[in-house]
């Protein structure tokens, strides 16, 4: 059989978190990790040259003009298309973004 876990009542920390959050919408504190727990998403997962070259003929643009939309020299996105080179980190995000929401890339 399981133990309840008993809870602590603490007024002290009760107080000390109304006032966090009070300072919060006030704007005189802002969230940070290190005084809020946030839900991070998953890692951006591995994308293939096809599915890179298919983000990129849903906008219906050349490669140089996905390439700026992406904010990389031309050469790196072709080299992703082609399979020389796979997008790490920021990219992988980046890409993620514009396979799901490509009018994303179109904002200014």
């Amino acid at each position: 059989m399981t133990k309840a876990k008993e809870i602590e009542f603490n007024a002290d920390d009760l107080i000390a978190s109304v006032e966090d959050v009070k300072d919060h919408v006030k704007g005189k504190r802002k969230v940070t990790l290190r005084t809020t727990e946030v839900s991070l998403p998953d890692p951006a997962p591995e994308v293939t040259p096809e599915e890179i070259a298919a983000a990129r003929q849903s906008l219906n643009v050349s490669q140089p003009v996905f390439a700026r939309l992406l904010n990389v020299p031309t050469v790196t996105a072709v080299s992703w298309e082609k399979g020389r080179r796979r997008p790490s980190g920021a990219a992988l995000r980046l890409l993620q973004i514009a396979r799901k929401h490509p009018e994303a890339l179109l904002e200014s």
